[in-house]
C-alpha cells in the first residue's frame, strides 16, 4: 500500500489489496480448521467437520468480491483517468521481495499437493480432493505469482513506451485472474458443502470387506458422504440369508463396523441396515415414481 501511494501504480494497488485478502483468508482457513475439529454434540451429531468447507467457500466470495472487484474497478478507472506512475523503481524493489516471499510459499504448497495426490494427475488431483485447504493455498499461492508477473510486465511496459495505460490493463488482467480463482475455488468447494461420496476405491474396499460376510445375501446399497476431509458418514442396506438368527445377524454387522473402521479410519460413522432386497427395490420404484409426480 505504501508503494501504491507513493508510485500511483494501479497494478501495484491490486496486489496490495490482494496480498491484503490472501492475509485475511489465511486466517478463515485457520478459523475454519479449528472449528472443523470440535467433537459432535446434541445441536450438531455428525460434528462440525463441515464447517472448513463453508469458511473456504467465503474465501471464494471474498477473492472475488474484494480482490478481483477492486483490482477491475481500479484498472477501468485508470483507463478513463490516466495517471502517470512516478518513483517506478520502488514498485520494482516491492515486487522482487514479494516474489520470493510467494515463490517460496507456493513451492510449499505445491510439495504438499504433490505429496497428497499421489498417482492422480493434478485436475483429477483436485477434483477428488476432499480438502480444501490444500488446493485453497495453491490456488491463491499461483494466482499471486500470476499477479505479481502481470504487475512487473505492466510497470515494464508503462515504463519503456510511457503508457500509463499497461499499468491499468495490468490491473484488469489481475482482476481476471483472480475471478478465474475465485469461481474455480467456489465450483470446487460446492461439491463438498452439498455432499460429495467417497473415493471409488473406499467404496469398493467397503463393498469386498461386506461381501466377505457368509451370512450376506446381498448388498442393498452402499451411501456415503464426507462430513469433513477425513469423517465419511456410511449408510449401508444388506439383505441377510432367512435362515440365521436375529444375533447372528447382530454379530455379523458388529464385525463389519469393525473390519470397516480398522481398514478405513475415516469413516467415522456406520448405519447398516437390515432389509429385504426386493423390499428394497420396490421403496426405490415408489421414491422414483413419487418424485417424478412432484415434478410434473
Amino acid at each position: 500500500m505504501i508503494a501504491t501511494a507513493i508510485t500511483g501504480s494501479s497494478a501495484m494497488l491490486s496486489e496490495a489489496v490482494h496480498s491484503i485478502v490472501d492475509t485475511c483468508n489465511q486466517g478463515l482457513l485457520l478459523w475454519g480448521m479449528k472449528r472443523s475439529s470440535k467433537p459432535a454434540d446434541q445441536q450438531h451429531p455428525f460434528g462440525y467437520g463441515m464447517e472448513l468447507y463453508f469458511w473456504t467457500f467465503v474465501v471464494a466470495i471474498l477473492i472475488f468480491a474484494i480482490g478481483a472487484g477492486v483490482s477491475l474497478y481500479e484498472g477501468f478507472h485508470k483507463l478513463n483517468s490516466p495517471r502517470t506512475v512516478q518513483h517506478i523503481y520502488i514498485n520494482y524493489i516491492v515486487l522482487g521481495f514479494a516474489m520470493i516471499f510467494e515463490g517460496v510459499a507456493w513451492v510449499v504448497a505445491f510439495r504438499e499437493f504433490r505429496r497428497r495426490k499421489g498417482k492422480l494427475g493434478y485436475f483429477k488431483a483436485v477434483q477428488m480432493s476432499k480438502d480444501p485447504t490444500v488446493f485453497t493455498v495453491l490456488f491463491e499461492d499461483s494466482a499471486a505469482m500470476l499477479g505479481l508477473m502481470v504487475a512487473f510486465v505492466g510497470l515494464l511496459l508503462t515504463q519503456y513506451l510511457e503508457q500509463p495505460m499497461y499499468d491499468a490493463l495490468a490491473s484488469i488482467v489481475i482482476g481476471i485472474i483472480l475471478s478465474c480463482t475465485a469461481m474455480l475455488l467456489a465450483y470446487e468447494t460446492k461439491g463438498l458443502l452439498i455432499g460429495e461420496a467417497a473415493s471409488k476405491d473406499v467404496i469398493t474396499g467397503i463393498q469386498n470387506i461386506v461381501s466377505q460376510e457368509k451370512d450376506i445375501l446381498s448388498i442393498n446399497e452402499i451411501l456415503t458422504m464426507h462430513m469433513g476431509p477425513q469423517d465419511i458418514l456410511l449408510n449401508i442396506s444388506i439383505d441377510f440369508h432367512d435362515n440365521i438368527s436375529a444375533g447372528e445377524v447382530e454379530r455379523t454387522i458388529t464385525r463389519l463396523e469393525m473390519k470397516i473402521k480398522d481398514q478405513y479410519p475415516e469413516v467415522a460413522r456406520i448405519f447398516i441396515e437390515a432389509q429385504n432386497r426386493l423390499a428394497h427395490l420396490r421403496n426405490i420404484a415408489k421414491s422414483n415414481n413419487d418424485n417424478q409426480e412432484v415434478l410434473f
